[in-house]
């Protein structure tokens, strides 16, 4: 008899917002849905509960944590893989990100926010969480250079807290390099503390988070699968 497959453990973030706990529960339901037969469960590394160590302690089976974080950086180095650490038969996928699918994500919040790709004077700044892990600067940036592929106005980066530039000292610089329009992208999986931040940014438009869309399942499931033992 076949020994059931590992548990995914989506490990998010956590955050205080209604709306954003609600849509990271969706997305472990969204890749359940789209995997029948797959147990998932939901973890976090701050803010709420119940916590990453916790969850993979109390499992009886083997499990692959995926990290619902959009860059590699300190919960995930260290707080994700301390986790797997302690638990024999747990293993941690790397985070969603990066990932052309959440660029593709990104340029449909971006129109859906009323802006247009094929204009050159709109100017795109992705805004992120941002870390102080060089890792997980990079990743962003990566994103934004996949972004940029399909926007043929200037795409930077801009961040809410650890990183630089800041994100309103990302905006001003757009339009100081001659831009019409500053449009900020929120690279953030739900709404909470730095999407509400972004909207005194000074941007002309900031776009909704990435979630809900089920190509975000998808590279959950991805990331799942690439972790699994062979």
């Amino acid at each position: 008899m076949n020994a059931p497959a590992p548990v995914l453990v989506a490990c998010a973030h956590g955050t205080r917002n209604p709306t954003g706990r609600r849509l990271v529960a969706e997305l472990a339901l969204a890749a359940r849905r789209l995997r029948p037969g797959l147990m998932t469960t939901a973890a976090f590394v701050d803010v709420q509960p119940p916590t990453v160590v916790d969850v993979v302690a109390g499992l009886d089976r083997p499990a692959v944590v995926v990290p619902v974080l959009l860059s590699g950086g300190y919960h995930v180095h260290v707080d994700i893989a301390g986790a797997v650490d302690q638990r024999p038969g747990a293993v941690a996928a790397r985070p969603l990100g990066p990932d052309p699918r959440l660029a593709e994500v990104l340029h449909a919040r971006l129109v859906q926010a009323g802006a247009d790709p094929a204009d050159p004077g709109t100017a795109v700044v992705v805004a992120a969480a941002g870390s102080s892990d060089p890792r997980a600067t990079a990743d962003v940036e990566a994103t934004a250079a996949m972004l940029q592929a399909s926007w043929t106005g200037p795409v930077t980066t801009g961040y809410g807290s650890a990183a630089q530039p800041p994100v309103p000292d990302a905006v001003a610089a757009a339009r100081a390099a001659g831009a019409d329009r500053v449009v900020v992208a929120a690279y953030l999986l739900a709404p909470g503390h730095f999407r509400d931040k972004l909207d005194a940014a000074g941007a002309d438009l900031v776009t909704a988070p990435l979630l809900p869309d089920d190509r975000i399942a998808q590279v959950l499931l991805d990331r799942y699968d690439a972790a699994l033992p062979r």
